[in-house]
């Protein structure tokens, strides 16, 4: 069976954990919680909470992830892959061998799945992950990143979707319609609810991450997205939103 590949490449603390829950829902479709994950923390040795345990849980070579899992053909007819955009490592130099430990992955692969970049006004994502890891920096948030595949996809003529957290709480069937809409699958209802609590498809990461998302049945706005900015963190927040003003015109709206 031909499967179609649709990764979700998101800035952290955004709610692209309940957006997996959502394609979850659906009966045509299976779901993978970061694969990149281990690859990244070995790659750049970024100290994550439960580091050791990802890097024990997941497959540590980002190529072979591509080959064996993200472009794999399963039993559905979807495979959905939500991402962190930061996790896509480039790789460390251009004759970095393929199957070389610890290589960064190459994009072209992304040529060969759908592309959703899902967005969230930075101040709301830098103050929340504030609240995890106190040195928050751009790689962190993951929005250049995004911008950077946004511009490698259009320049290699293979449209990517542009979500935004906001408009999609504002008003989750019409955006999820459009969204399904624009990459060729049917909308289902049961994408709009699911049930509380720790799910199968859930990482090994999920007790340091999820606790909130663990208490939604659906798109909800958190109340944790007013928290303040941390004065430190101003300046990234600057540079960050001018990232976002490039990509949000391009999203789905409400």
């Amino acid at each position: 069976m031909f499967t179609k590949k649709i990764c979700l490449w998101s800035s952290p603390r955004n709610i692209s954990t309940a957006f997996m829950y959502s394609f979850a829902q659906r009966p045509d479709t299976i779901v993978f919680d970061e694969p990149l994950y281990a690859h990244y923390l070995k790659v750049t040795g970024s100290n994550h909470p439960g580091r050791e345990e990802v890097l024990a849980s997941q497959q540590n070579d980002g190529e072979k992830v591509v080959r064996e899992i993200i472009l794999k053909e399963y039993e559905k007819p979807i495979a959905f892959f939500k991402q962190m955009a930061h996790h896509l490592v480039a790789p460390l130099s251009p004759d970095t061998n393929r199957d070389g430990e610890g290589a960064g992955v190459r994009e072209d692969f992304l040529l060969k799945v759908d592309n959703i970049i899902f967005i969230r006004n930075p101040k709301q994502i830098i103050s929340s992950y504030a609240q995890v890891r106190a040195d928050v920096t751009m790689t962190d948030i993951g929005i250049a990143k995004q911008w950077q595949l946004f511009s490698y996809l259009k320049k290699n003529n293979h449209k990517p979707v542009v979500l935004d957290a906001g408009e999609l709480l504002q008003n989750p069937e019409k955006v999820l319609t459009d969204l399904c809409s624009s990459i060729q699958i049917p909308f289902y209802n049961s994408m709009l609810h699911w049930n509380t609590g720790p799910k199968q498809e859930d990482g090994v990461w999920a007790k340091y991450w999820y606790a909130n998302v663990h208490q939604s049945t659906g798109f909800e706005k958190q109340k944790t997205s007013e928290r303040a900015l941390p004065k430190y963190l101003e300046s990234l927040y600057e540079e960050s939103k001018m990232y976002y003003d490039k990509l949000f015109p391009y999203s789905i709206k409400a």
